[in-house]
């Protein structure tokens, strides 16, 4: 059972939330002053949720992924960090035992002590197409691994 943000997959997800104990949040940056830096983020946004999105589909039944939490790139980063803490506590009220939060973003690894919930980060690639075999091994081989990650937490 896939759980998104969706009307009828919370419907399923309140039927049956007693197993589902596991919250994954996609962490995002965004901007919109770098012109150059669009496109990046852009390719990094579908990247990341193209991951969050097969990890769900690997974890179906033990898994629900919120909707993406985007930041603003450049921002003060304890600000970010009370308001992540507080949306994923919101989420906890629910009975997520885990929660992880997967980003691309390094400079969060210098906060993640300072999360409510376990910090993912996942290295990028650069502009490779979504179609191709590299693409799509990358992803492969990252669910692949985090997927044994996180079922080590159960």
């Amino acid at each position: 059972m896939q759980l998104k943000w969706i009307k009828a997959d919370l419907e399923k997800y309140l039927q049956e939330k007693k197993y589902i104990d596991t919250l994954l949040v996609p962490l995002l940056p965004i901007s919109f002053s770098n012109d150059p830096e669009l496109t990046n983020l852009a390719y990094k946004t579908n990247l990341l949720t193209t991951l969050s999105n097969e990890l769900e589909r690997e974890l179906a039944g033990r898994l629900f992924q919120t909707p993406p939490y985007f930041y603003l790139e450049g921002t003060e980063r304890s600000k970010e960090i009370e308001r992540l803490n507080e949306w994923i506590m919101d989420a906890c009220k629910q009975p997520f035992k885990h929660t992880f939060i997967v980003t691309h973003d390094m400079s969060w690894k210098k906060n993640e002590q300072a999360l409510t919930g376990t910090l993912l980060w996942i290295p990028s690639l650069t502009s490779v197409d979504p179609q191709a075999d590299e693409y799509k091994t990358f992803i492969r081989s990252q669910v692949e691994q985090l997927v044994e990650f996180i079922r080590s937490y159960w």
